[in-house]
């Protein structure tokens, strides 16, 4: 008693199905989205270079124009410490000096020293600008009027001034 197996070759099917080429495509369109995200990349990365290289610059000369108008007006000016970032802490004084160095007095009395120029302390410097700005035009101002007064008084001296010099000088005239 043999038996025979029969067994019922079923063909076999290949991958000639549309849907391999379909994953195959969504790869390489995947592997081109990679690479032009890659290219983009570099590019924000040259463009920040270069936007570095020109906030450098600029706060260069932002620092050298502070010093100049300051240096006149004010030993320092005060910054309101409300508008300083949260990362600062809690400081209850802030004063900015001609060179850009923010000094800060907290609640128990110890200070700090801020370098505003210092990259690490950019968004410091921002805040700080935004505060002072506005602040200028009343130092402006007051010197302005003091230099008025000044020139008041000495207009008004000065003519009296003259006036008995010239008197003075005729009298000796006279005398002589």
């Amino acid at each position: 008693m043999t038996q025979e197996a029969v067994i019922k070759e079923e063909p076999v099917e290949l991958f000639t199905s549309q849907e391999p080429k379909h994953i195959e495509s969504k790869k390489q369109t995947t592997i081109e989205e990679l690479v032009e995200s890659f290219r983009s990349t570099a590019d924000d990365i040259g463009q920040i270079s270069e936007l570095s290289s020109e906030e450098k610059i600029l706060i260069a000369q932002f620092f050298s124009s502070l010093f100049k108008l300051m240096h006149p007006l004010a030993p320092s000016i005060a910054v309101n410490p409300l508008a300083l970032p949260a990362e600062v802490g809690d400081a209850v004084q802030a004063h900015i000096d001609p060179t850009g160095h923010l000094v800060l007095q907290f609640e128990d009395g110890h200070l700090e020293l801020k370098d505003l120029s210092e990259e690490k302390n950019r968004d410091l410097m921002t805040a700080v600008i935004g505060d002072i700005v506005p602040k200028f035009k009343s130092l402006t101002s007051m010197q302005k009027s003091k230099l008025e007064n000044r020139i008041r008084l000495l207009s008004s001296v000065t003519k009296e001034i003259q006036k008995s010099a010239e008197a003075l000088s005729a009298a000796i005239s006279a005398g002589q």
